[in-house]
């Protein structure tokens, strides 16, 4: 099943000059980060922890800002360019919060797509990727998230996420298993259709370097 962002879920948290608006209740993170240390035993107004809570609130707010950014508008400028083979942009670093026990997970992402007519600034690319990482997210989802967006406000002839990320949920606690590393990918028209398409691709991504 595909998730794909709808333009009413995003377009409600921009304001009318392109700008986030700014819904963060940072005394509420505060209040709670307070009730958090308290509930597990320290004592929350001692030295160390006094600004603590306006830190992680001020934190919050930093790793969750994608919630308040409408990525479409990030892909709204295309531009006319004869150019039918593949663009990549490989080793994209990003920084996400898992959504399950909110902690991070931290990768890259590799993004192709092959071009219809119109080609997208590179730098666009990475933005994207920020501002969907921004989020309280699941890799899975995310991968899927990039390809659909890519495909609706480009119309490409073909897209192709790979994200590879370390997950602290994995590392640091529960199965406490550190050097795991998840691979999610999502392939859109040609790339999922056709199969030297994807292996030009993993060649580029993969191959010698």
């Amino acid at each position: 099943m595909r998730h794909s962002i709808s333009r009413s879920q995003t377009s409600n948290s921009v304001a009318r000059n392109g700008a986030p608006e700014e819904k963060v209740d940072l005394a509420r993170i505060e209040a709670a980060i307070r009730e958090i240390l308290r509930a597990i035993g320290e004592d929350a107004t001692r030295e160390g922890l006094q600004e603590t809570p306006a830190r992680v609130a001020r934190m919050y707010a930093e790793m969750f800002s994608g919630l308040r950014t409408d990525p479409r508008q990030l892909l709204s400028k295309t531009f006319t360019q004869k150019y039918d083979e593949m663009v990549l942009v490989r080793d994209i670093e990003f920084a996400s919060m898992c959504e399950h026990h909110l902690l991070p997970f931290i990768g890259k992402a590799h993004i192709a797509y092959l071009p219809a007519g119109r080609i997208v600034g590179l730098s666009k690319l990475p933005r994207v990727v920020e501002a969907l990482a921004h989020r309280p997210q699941v890799q899975e989802r995310m991968t899927e998230e990039l390809a659909d967006l890519l495909m609706e406000e480009i119309n490409p002839r073909g897209v192709a996420v790979i994200l590879e990320a370390a997950h602290t949920c994995m590392t640091i606690r529960g199965v406490r298993k550190p050097g795991g590393i998840c691979t999610t990918s999502a392939m859109r028209g040609i790339f999922r259709d056709n199969q030297a398409t994807r292996n030009e691709l993993m060649a580029l991504i993969y191959g010698p370097r």
